[in-house]
């Protein structure tokens, strides 16, 4: 599916209102504050990629450990990754958890469900164990969203290239399952003879961002492409996103590109490429008034330029580009939007941090 491509070669548009930031630090000391969740207007959970989930509250600075995962691969890129939460209709709330578990061929990226209550984890179920199992230590994905009472878990290719276009593995797709663990019966392979009824879509090397934006009812993801062609796309239902015969990329041990074209039939382009690369981490859209110039775009983490990536979308299209705290000099992990409509990010230097608006002079 071919559509009008974004390449962001580094040229950047002079937003010069995207300069006036500050940050205020919320809390230090974390061993790579991997992703972080608000569960209520005051309180985030935390995960740390070696296993410990904690429970910051912003109104006194505490932090208090909850749990600790022991059956986790934490080597490489994996370790414990994204958390999402879920209010039911009668206000219980339940965490989703995604982190890389130790297999005897290797590891595997695993999903599991815990209730909050009273400030406390309880009853901590694995729901679902992805058939991705690699002995490699790279390109677990992993990033969960919650959309109309289903979860969506993105999952990288495993440092495996040919698991990119083989619907018989979970690795390089975004699987959609029930909150219950299981394939809803509407998935678009729900009735393949082969492919693994989970798979939303396919064809992603490791999409480590995934955001929905209920107004505009479309799920983001963004991914990490080889030496360049990082991407973000839209993604939809069975799709086909390329990897790796389809790729902006190039092969990290010389001047040749990865794959057999940029774009080719039946697979879909993305939205916005970078050359070079950035390094994604997580992916959110903004809406809200805390920062007006903000409001309406994609903000994306960036790992290897250390920075917060801006992105506009006008006309249905991805088109401005800017950065902002690149003089932080962190590696941004995650980025999340508390209930009042307030930015804050975590980075691997253990940090997290509130977006604070500088007012004008």
């Amino acid at each position: 599916m071919h559509r009008l491509l974004t390449l962001f070669t580094g040229l950047l548009l002079p937003f010069s209102t995207f300069a006036n930031y500050d940050v205020e630090r919320v809390a230090q000391g974390l061993s790579i504050p991997w992703a972080i969740e608000f569960v209520t207007e005051h309180q985030l959970i935390i995960n740390e990629k070696d296993g410990k989930i904690s429970l910051l509250d912003l109104n006194n600075g505490q932090t208090q450990r909850l749990y600790t995962i022991k059956d986790i691969f934490n080597s490489g890129q994996g370790g414990l990754l994204d958390v999402t939460s879920y209010k039911d209709s009668t206000g219980n709330t339940t965490l989703f958890f995604s982190y890389s578990k130790p297999t005897p061929e290797g590891a595997t990226l695993a999903v599991a469900k815990a209730d909050f209550i009273k400030d406390q984890i309880q009853n901590f179920t694995e729901l679902f164990v992805a058939d991705s199992t690699s002995d490699t230590s790279r390109h677990f994905g992993s990033r969960i969203e919650i959309v109309d009472g289903h979860l969506f878990v993105s999952i990288g290719d495993r440092g495996e290239r040919d698991n990119g276009q083989d619907v018989t593995t979970h690795a390089a797709t975004i699987v959609r399952l029930n909150l219950q663990g299981n394939a809803p019966i509407d998935n678009p392979f729900s009735n393949h003879s082969e492919a693994l009824p989970e798979i939303w879509s396919y064809g992603h090397r490791n999409p480590q961002g995934l955001f929905y934006d209920e107004p505009s009812q479309t799920l983001w993801s963004i991914e990490h492409g080889p030496r360049g062609g990082d991407e973000i796309n839209r993604i939809e239902k069975g799709a086909n996103y390329g990897w790796a015969r389809v790729s902006h990329g190039r092969e990290y041990w010389g001047p040749l590109d990865v794959g057999e074209a940029k774009s080719l039939p039946g697979m879909v382009d993305p939205e916005l490429v970078y050359i070079p690369s950035i390094a994604p981490s997580n992916i959110v859209l903004y809406r809200g008034d805390k920062y007006p110039e903000l409001d309406g775009k994609l903000l994306a983490g960036a790992l290897k330029l250390a920075h917060i990536n801006v992105v506009e979308i006008k006309d249905n299209q991805l088109h401005k580009h800017a950065r902002i705290l690149g003089s932080l000099n962190e590696r941004i992990r995650d980025i999340t939007i508390s209930p009042t409509n307030e930015i804050f990010f975590s980075t691997d230097n253990g940090n997290i941090y509130r977006l604070i608006s500088k007012q004008p002079e």
